[in-house]
């Protein structure tokens, strides 16, 4: 059975998980940056009127749940993270204002399909099955799934096998789920967005979650939550921005934007500044 921290507090825990300090970052755009033009050609070859380049924005789905990726700063009441500034780079790059539309995780990908945002930038892992289903840009992180437990937890689990008869805590529709599941044995408990899973793992209500690693190092050098890092499960893989299939000139725009802002070293800074270390780069095997 999972135990947790004695009782009362909930506020306090969802409050020292929410106040995490940040500023989104202010970017302008390159001098070579992808033009409009390539957009609006993208929209007359699909014959579509509601383009960005044609309204000067840049619809972006992302959960505003998920710190360090995009979450609300409770001090300013703005979005920020690490996906809120690579929207930026990216929007700004190619000459257009990015607009926010917030989603729980497990609508955000049907949101790009059915076209109600361009593109959905929020910690969006690149996997063989969504390929299928969505093209994806250039990978802008990478990143690798890892246990959440509490700082309490005497229990050792070295592989997702060590939870068999536990209660391990996903995100619904992540790749996460998809691992677990993968295990016979686990009770999985899902969750459609964060912060929940964290209270409830904190509060004993699950034995251990299974998320992001970056997500994890963030919690573990921001808030006060009694919560530690876990083993790691599989290799690092990449993160990129997805959009709608047959939308070249578009996907073309966006990695000559992510392009510009690796070479000029922005994406190695945004995430120094969020996480402590460069997860731009695909780290040596």
């Amino acid at each position: 059975m999972a135990k947790g921290i004695a009782n009362g507090g909930r506020r306090r825990v969802l409050g020292q998980l929410l106040a995490l300090p940040a500023s989104a970052a202010l970017c302008t755009p390159s001098a070579g940056a992808a033009s409009l033009a390539d957009l609006a050609d993208q929209a007359g070859q699909a014959g579509q009127a509601d383009s960005p380049g044609q309204r000067g924005t840049l619809r972006i789905a992302l959960e505003g749940t998920y710190p360090p990726f995009n979450f609300t700063d409770p001090a300013s009441g703005q979005l920020t993270g690490h996906d809120v500034d690579v929207a930026h780079v990216v929007a700004t790059r190619m000459g257009l204002a990015p607009q926010f539309v917030l989603t729980e995780w497990s609508a955000i990908l049907p949101a790009v399909r059915a076209g109600r945002v361009d593109v959905a930038i929020s910690q969006v892992i690149i996997t063989p099955q969504r390929t299928k289903a969505f093209d994806f840009s250039a990978p802008y992180c990478y990143s690798q799934s890892q246990l959440i437990v509490r700082k309490n937890e005497r229990a050792t689990y070295r592989t997702l096998a060590d939870l068999k008869g536990r209660t391990l805590g996903v995100r619904q529709n992540s790749v996460f789920e998809q691992q677990a599941r993968a295990v016979p044995g686990i009770n999985i408990k899902r969750y459609p967005a964060a912060p929940e899973n964290l209270q409830d793992l904190a509060f004993g209500r699950i034995d251990a979650l299974l998320d992001d690693s970056l997500l994890v190092h963030y919690l573990i050098r921001k808030t006060q939550l009694p919560l530690k890092a876990g083993a790691r499960i599989g290799t690092p893989e990449p993160v990129g921005i997805a959009l709608r299939k047959s939308r070249p000139a578009f996907k073309l725009a966006i990695d000559k934007a992510l392009r510009e802002a690796r070479s000029d070293g922005t994406l190695r800074g945004l995430s120094l500044k969020w996480f402590g270390h460069d997860a731009s780069s695909m780290p040596p095997s």
